[in-house]
């Protein structure tokens, strides 16, 4: 038996209705054999980055898996298809994007997963709803980095 791992994910939506797509994700990720939610942040609205279309509503949740990160992976891209995600182009607006941020203590890259995460620590998005509930994982420094971006709790 695989020894569980605290890992984070970052969710993220602006179609549909966001607020609810990302409720409904945390309940979904809740459900996944091997998966225990621990903590979820606030809700966040920030403007697209690097992207058009409306604001993102987004969130970073904690959760203890048994699961190895590929197989975490492929759970939440299960999700994001059952949430009608589609991908027709780079930062493309979407009815979910669930993001694997950190695996315990793994440093990984594969053609599909690198963990970290490569922009996290770029994304105000990212990094204060990981601060609200893991402030040990984010440094003053970073957050002083994505200060200019325009981000709300709500």
């Amino acid at each position: 038996m695989r020894a569980s791992v605290t890992a984070y994910i970052a969710l993220g939506a602006n179609l549909g209705d966001p607020a609810a797509n990302l409720l409904q994700a945390l309940d979904d990720i809740a459900a996944i054999p091997g998966v225990l939610l621990v903590k979820r942040s606030s809700l966040y609205r920030s403007a697209p980055l690097a992207a058009s279309g409306p604001d993102y509503v987004n969130a970073v949740a904690e959760i203890q898996t048994i699961l190895s990160a590929p197989a975490l992976l492929a759970a939440l891209q299960r999700l994001e298809q059952l949430a009608g995600r589609q991908r027709p182009s780079h930062n493309a607006p979407r009815t979910l994007d669930l993001d694997l941020l950190i695996y315990g203590d793994a440093s990984m890259v594969s053609e599909t997963l690198v963990i970290p995460h490569p922009r996290l620590t770029e994304r105000a998005f990212v990094l204060l709803p990981l601060a609200e509930i893991a402030p040990q994982r984010v440094t003053a420094a970073q957050l002083q980095a994505v200060r200019g971006q325009a981000i709300e709790r709500l």
